[in-house]
């Protein structure tokens, strides 16, 4: 009897402190697409991306071709020779692998330029959002464009514009998904 009392009241309690709790959710890649910075950030990101990505083809394709002349000359060149063609065909890939690797990889020139330029923005949205958590004393806030699912929101919990206003920013609907 005294676990049946213990459970109903535990129940009781979480249903109240559950209630008691105060949510809201904002949509980050709504807030971001309105600040002008990122905008910039972003695109000069792709041109470097774009152009970076242009060296590594230009790259492989000039392994290709050494690749091509080595298959064309393969039969009239000794062992030394061959040895030597397969060598800097190798060696020339492995730059390319690395010149790739040095730039898009882990840890690479574009993560680098990525946090240069992305967090600075990321953390003053991250500032206005825990700024409007203490200001209207919420418990928790979601994000809902991140991979967090939310089923159903309703929209008077969505506290985006108020970032971005907070931001210094105007709301612009139109940039809703």
């Amino acid at each position: 009897m005294k676990k049946v009392i213990f459970v109903i009241s535990l129940v009781i309690a979480s249903v109240t402190l559950a209630s008691a709790q105060r949510l809201a959710y904002v949509d980050s890649e709504y807030i971001l697409k309105h600040i002008p910075e990122y905008t910039a950030a972003q695109k000069q990101l792709d041109d470097l991306s774009t152009k970076w990505q242009a060296e590594v083809d230009k790259q492989y394709e000039e392994v290709e071709k050494l690749y091509q002349a080595y298959q064309n000359d393969q039969v009239l060149l000794n062992e030394d020779m061959r040895r030597r063609r397969e060598d800097e065909i190798v060696n020339k890939e492995k730059q390319v692998k690395d010149f790739q690797r040095q730039k898009f990889g882990f840890e690479g020139d574009l993560y680098k330029e990525r946090i240069r330029l992305i967090q600075p923005i990321q953390d003053r949205v991250s500032n206005a959002i825990q700024e409007l958590a203490k200001s209207e004393s919420l418990d928790l806030i979601l994000d809902k464009g991140s991979e967090v699912a939310i089923l159903f929101a309703n929209p008077s919990l969505d506290k985006s514009n108020d970032i971005i206003t907070k931001l210094g920013l105007k709301p612009n609907p139109s940039l809703a998904n």
